[in-house]
């Protein structure tokens, strides 16, 4: 059998034998590319996954029986475990080895209007550090502050990969050793049409594909060896967080203390919503077991249900930040717990002539996992609030934005940085703009080693690492 023959064997089976439609015209590094593409899909997945009832969730049922989680709040005093207990939990997996931090970043600046990797933007309001940079200081922080090495895996795109490289390159590793820095890249899923089914080519040689969402980690660190490498060294604990967010908590010990202390499997941290309508995933508990709801699946009046005083039903707002056991994410892998959900996109294709097409309206059906469909598989899963002025920022809306801007980012910033060095007994006035790396100083304590109290910071200030 030729290989042109083997290629239309397979994908007959499922109706997409045009994906070989212009075969002829390419040449012989043009059909390698294409039998690659081919040859890498699961054509019986992509057959469950085109029909109409192959995916669907009633947002609406489901949302009217959702409750409000249990969680450990920020204010209350009926936590199961006091914070200094979680604490000492949390600093002794670190200092042991136990934990590995695990880093999204596959988002290619588009709608921030920026050309590239997310995690390239500059978003130190002095220092112009790029969100790589200021996670990375963090990380780097609660390593000198363990005494230990805390494994970095960053994943990428196909779209951001290869300048990722060349970025970390370029700026020796952010300062991370480069041998506890693992990079990957996620798995893609082909675009279909949304009448027929049928893939989308991006060119005569190439399919429509795009990154199958954060969802994706999970299969990606399996297929890079990434999770058997984590046994090797002993990491219990994935510490699991986004690009997107400059004041996300890298490896926080309380976090991930309370996690350890309640036996769970994964663990969620949320932030209290403002309104009904934040555009938050909502942790609920639905039938006994945590779920998310995204935004733009929830209905308005379930959004706006309320308990007897005043406060919402769903509060919880989804920072994308989780902890996660590194043997349930192994089991997670091997019985292929997660969904696959579908999202209506324009995406430029090729029609049968060859010529690009350029849709007005959404035309295609792409398929991703969320890393959140975890929840309802996991054991003595927990919810923990953080608040939100300290540990939630995210960058998603172009410059300018009302919310989750770099502007609205970089303010939040200057705002925890001043009550930082408040904190600590320097006077910084309202309107002075400062930012503090926190290899300068993690906490009051630290800062309190830095400066002296009473201290007037009167101007633009980046307080710059310290190195021990």
């Amino acid at each position: 059998m030729t290989e042109r023959n083997e290629l239309s064997h397979r994908l007959a089976a499922a109706g997409q034998e045009h994906v070989l439609q212009f075969w002829d015209q390419l040449d012989s590094i043009e059909q390698q590319r294409l039998t690659q593409q081919v040859t890498m899909l699961d054509i019986p997945l992509l057959q469950t996954l085109v029909e109409p009832s192959g995916l669907h969730h009633d947002w609406s049922n489901i949302a009217n029986r959702a409750k409000s989680p249990s969680a450990i709040r920020c204010d209350s005093t009926e936590n199961r475990f006091s914070r200094q207990e979680a604490r000492n939990q949390g600093e002794r997996a670190l200092r042991l080895g136990k934990v590995a931090a695990v880093l999204v970043a596959g988002g290619q600046g588009t709608r921030l209007g920026f050309p590239h990797p997310k995690g390239m933007y500059p978003i130190g309001p002095i220092s112009k550090r790029t969100l790589f940079q200021v996670l990375a200081d963090q990380l780097r922080a609660v390593r000198r502050a363990c005494d230990a090495i805390i494994p970095l895996f960053l994943m990428t795109s196909p779209a951001t990969h290869e300048e990722t490289i060349d970025y970390l390159t370029a700026n020796q590793y952010l300062g991370l050793d480069p041998a506890s820095v693992q990079v990957f890249c996620q798995g893609t899923m082909p675009a279909v049409d949304v009448h027929t089914g049928r893939i989308l080519l991006e060119a005569p040689d190439r399919l429509s594909l795009s990154p199958d969402g954060h969802g994706g980690t999970v299969a990606a660190l399996a297929r890079h060896g990434s999770l058997k490498k984590m046994e090797q060294l002993g990491i219990d604990y994935i510490f699991y967080f986004q690009v997107d967010n400059p004041l996300v908590s890298v490896c926080d010990a309380e976090f991930i203390g309370y996690h350890i202390l309640a036996g769970s499997e994964m663990s969620t941290q949320v932030v209290a919503k403002q309104e009904p309508g934040d555009r938050v995933g909502n942790v609920v508990e639905v039938d006994g077991r945590l779920q998310i709801i995204e935004y733009s699946d929830l209905p308005l009046e379930a959004a706006e249900r309320r308990h007897p005083d005043g406060t919402l039903v769903m509060w919880a707002g989804n920072t994308a930040v989780h902890v996660i056991d590194r043997a349930f994410m192994e089991r997670a892998q091997s019985e292929a717990i997660l969904p696959f959900h579908r999202a209506l996109k324009k995406v430029v294709t090729i029609d049968e002539r060859g010529e690009e097409v350029v849709p007005d309206h959404p035309n295609a059906i792409k398929f991703e996992r969320f890393i959140f469909d975890l929840l309802p598989s996991a054991k003595n899963s927990i919810v923990v609030e953080v608040r939100e002025e300290e540990y939630f920022a995210p960058v998603k809306n172009p410059s300018g934005a009302s919310k989750d801007s770099p502007n609205t980012a970089q303010a939040a910033m200057v705002r925890q940085h001043r009550r930082l060095l408040r904190a600590a007994g320097a006077i910084v006035s309202e309107d002075v703009c400062v930012e503090v790396n926190p290899l300068f100083a993690r906490d009051v304590s630290e800062m309190k080693l830095r400066l002296a109290s009473g201290v007037c910071i009167d101007g633009p200030t980046y307080f710059a690492s310290v190195e021990k």
